[in-house]
C-alpha cells in the first residue's frame, strides 16, 4: 500500500477509520463506559451508527480507499483514529497515549497497520507521550508538534530521532492548560490546514509564536468564534487543496471559508463527534494523500 503522511491538505486517497459499532459496540457498553473515557454524556448507539453512516459517505464519495480497523479491546475512544499513529514518508510511528484509557490503541492499531504493509519504524515508549492529534504537517520537512498533556517533550525527541532522516524542522508548540488534563486540547483542536497558504484557527489558545510563524509562512488564518470553537468548528478535515469536511452547526465559520473559495461539506455529529469531543479529523487517520 502506498502512504506519506507528509501533508494535512493534499488530495486525500486512502484512510482508516473505525466504524462506530465498532468501536462503540453496543447500548450497554456505552452505558458502563462513556463516565470513565470522560464524555459529556452517553451516545445513543443507534443514533451514533446512523450519523457514522453518512459521515462514511461522504468520505466515500470523495476518498479512493477506506479501510476499517476492526473491533477489538480498545475501547470506545477508538473511533478517534487519528491519534494512536503518525504516519511518515517512511512508515508509522505508534504513539504513547496520553490518556490512560486509550493505551491499548497503538498496538491494535500498529497490527492492522502491519496487515496493510505499512511497516512501523518505531514507536513512542517510556516517559514519552506522543499523540497523533498534536502533529501537524506544515509541509514534507516541517512539522508542529503541541505540547500538553497528551504529548510531551520527551516523545517529541523520540518522534525527532524517529524522523531525522526525512523532518528537517520540528515546532514545539505550547497548549494550553484549559480545565485540566481530563479535557483534551491537541494541537489540532486549535488548527486545521485547509491549503498550503490557508488554515482555520482559534487564536486565543494559540502560542503567540506559533500564531506568528503561520503568518510569516504566508498563511491566511480563518478565526473561529468563541462559541464555534465549542462546536468544534476547528476541527476541520481537508479532503483536497479548498475542499473539506466540518460538522454542522457551525455556519459562521462555514461562510468565512466559502468566502476563501473552499468547498465545505457537513455532517451531523451529535453522537459520534460531540458527545466525545472529536470532530471529522479525529474520525480518521490519513494513509495517502497526491498533489493531483
Amino acid at each position: 500500500m502506498k502512504y506519506n503522511g507528509v501533508s494535512e491538505v493534499n488530495k486525500l486517497r486512502t484512510v482508516l477509520v473505525k466504524h462506530a459499532k465498532d468501536a462503540y459496540v453496543s447500548q450497554k457498553y456505552l452505558e458502563k463506559y462513556w463516565k470513565q473515557y470522560n464524555f459529556l454524556t452517553c451516545p445513543d448507539y443507534e443514533r451514533a451508527i446512523e450519523e457514522y453512516e453518512k459521515f462514511l459517505k461522504l468520505l466515500q464519495l470523495n476518498v479512493d480507499d477506506v479501510y476499517f480497523l476492526p473491533e477489538d479491546e480498545s475501547g470506545i475512544d477508538s473511533i478517534y483514529v487519528h491519534d494512536p499513529a503518525v504516519i511518515t514518508p517512511k512508515g508509522a510511528i505508534l504513539g504513547n497515549m496520553g490518556k490512560e484509557n486509550r493505551k491499548k490503541e497503538p498496538d491494535s492499531m500498529g497490527e492492522y497497520l502491519k496487515e496493510l504493509r505499512i511497516p512501523i519504524i518505531g514507536q513512542i515508549t517510556g516517559n514519552g507521550k506522543l499523540e497523533g492529534g498534536d502533529v501537524v504537517w506544515l509541509d514534507e520537512e516541517t512539522v508542529a508538534i503541541g505540547i500538553g498533556y497528551r504529548t510531551n517533550k520527551e516523545g517529541i525527541r523520540q518522534f525527532k530521532q524517529l524522523t531525522k532522516d526525512t523532518v528537517k524542522e520540528v515546532i514545539e508548540v505550547d497548549l494550553p492548560h484549559l480545565n485540566g488534563p481530563q479535557e483534551c486540547i491537541h494541537l489540532m483542536s486549535l488548527i486545521s490546514p485547509i491549503d498550503n497558504d490557508l488554515a482555520v484557527v482559534y487564536s486565543k489558545f494559540m502560542a503567540v509564536s506559533f500564531r506568528e510563524y503561520l503568518l510569516e509562512r504566508g498563511y491566511k488564518l480563518v478565526e473561529v468564534s468563541d462559541y464555534e470553537f465549542h462546536t468544534q468548528a476547528c476541527n476541520v478535515l481537508a479532503i483536497a487543496p479548498r475542499k473539506c469536511i466540518m460538522l454542522s452547526g457551525n455556519p459562521e465559520t462555514r461562510d468565512k471559508l466559502e468566502k476563501e473559495g473552499v468547498e465545505v461539506l457537513t455532517y451531523i455529529g451529535d453522537e459520534i463527534s460531540h458527545k466525545g469531543m472529536g470532530g471529522p479529523t479525529c474520525l480518521t487517520r490519513p494513509i495517502f494523500r497526491t498533489t493531483d
